[in-house]
């Protein structure tokens, strides 16, 4: 895979040298505090190959996502900064990126971001003057040029490591890849994916984006969680968008003493036959509030043991 000028992420650094890549995701607190950040991350340090930083999720107000990952930056924690295009104008957003790489933030996640109907201010303005394959093609531009959108120069430009999200699904006779080339075209470098719990899916998407050579030009981390019980694992296929947990997890976690513990354990086994499927570059653990129990996963897993 043709590779850009590495930044300094760490989490490129594992993507380019071919190991399975382990990423995990937080939220900013409700609080004005740098140790109240620490203290949800530090489980994760040393652990996650690199850490998300959730820009407004579900239209919700939190401490500054920028604020968040430079704490973890400054930590020592490689941190993957969400940008949405709900809430800031183009001019905004490209502040916060150049603001950002100085800051020694390098990872990039770009959405669009909730509708504002679904938090707690619904009568807030709304923004969206661009989208998320904008705002990429603009960050993508100021890396390489080294210029804003209006020609003016950055000295030095931003270094980044841009991603997209995607779905991942089992590729009939109908699908198509363009909707991911085109991301790719946008300056993708990897993806991270809505959650998948079937491992024959993801075999199955893997395999048919080597097939087309996706995978030679972006890397792709499934998205992946420890399941709490099997109450919420209904509740995941029920009402996340694409997500469908399957049956035999859902008995399993059923019939499970300690169903945390069980839903720990199916992601661990989960993780390891992901690593073993060509075309899968990593993982993207997510768990509202449950970092420990992400960072217990991978170490359980044992796959950061089988990198040395």
């Amino acid at each position: 895979m043709t590779q850009a000028a590495n930044t300094g992420s760490k989490l490129q650094q594992v993507l380019a040298a071919g190991q399975f890549a382990m990423t995990a995701e937080t939220s900013p607190p409700d609080a004005a505090s740098a140790e109240v950040v620490l203290n949800r991350v530090r489980c994760l340090k040393g652990v996650a190959d690199a850490v998300n930083v959730t820009d407004g999720a579900s239209a919700r107000v939190h401490m500054s996502a920028l604020a968040a990952a430079a704490i973890m930056a400054r930590e020592g924690i490689d941190p993957v900064l969400q940008l949405t295009t709900r809430d800031r104008n183009r001019l905004a957003l490209q502040g916060d990126v150049v603001g950002a790489s100085a800051l020694g933030i390098h990872n990039f996640l770009c959405l669009t971001g909730d509708k504002m109907s679904a938090g707690d201010q619904p009568d807030a303005a709304e923004v969206f003057e661009i989208d998320s394959g904008a705002l990429m093609r603009q960050m993508r531009d100021m890396r390489d040029l080294g210029t804003y959108p209006s020609g003016r120069e950055i000295n030095p430009a931003p270094a980044l490591f841009l991603g997209a999200a995607e779905m991942p699904e089992d590729p009939g006779p109908d699908w198509s890849p363009a909707r991911i080339l085109a991301k790719i075209d946008n300056g993708a470098q990897f993806f991270q994916t809505q959650y998948c719990f079937d491992l024959g899916t993801v075999e199955r998407f893997c395999g048919r984006l080597v097939e087309e050579g996706i995978t030679e030009k972006a890397h792709f981390l499934i998205g992946i969680g420890p399941l709490a019980s099997a109450k919420s694992a209904r509740w995941m296929t029920e009402n996340l968008f694409g997500v469908h947990v399957p049956d035999e997890i859902i008995k399993r976690l059923d019939g499970a003493e300690d169903q945390r513990a069980e839903g720990r354990a199916v992601c661990a086994e989960l993780l390891q036959g992901f690593a073993q499927i060509r075309g899968c570059a990593g993982a993207h653990l997510m768990a509202p509030h449950q970092e420990a129990a992400c960072a217990q996963v991978i170490e359980e897993s044992g796959l950061l043991q089988q990198r040395s």
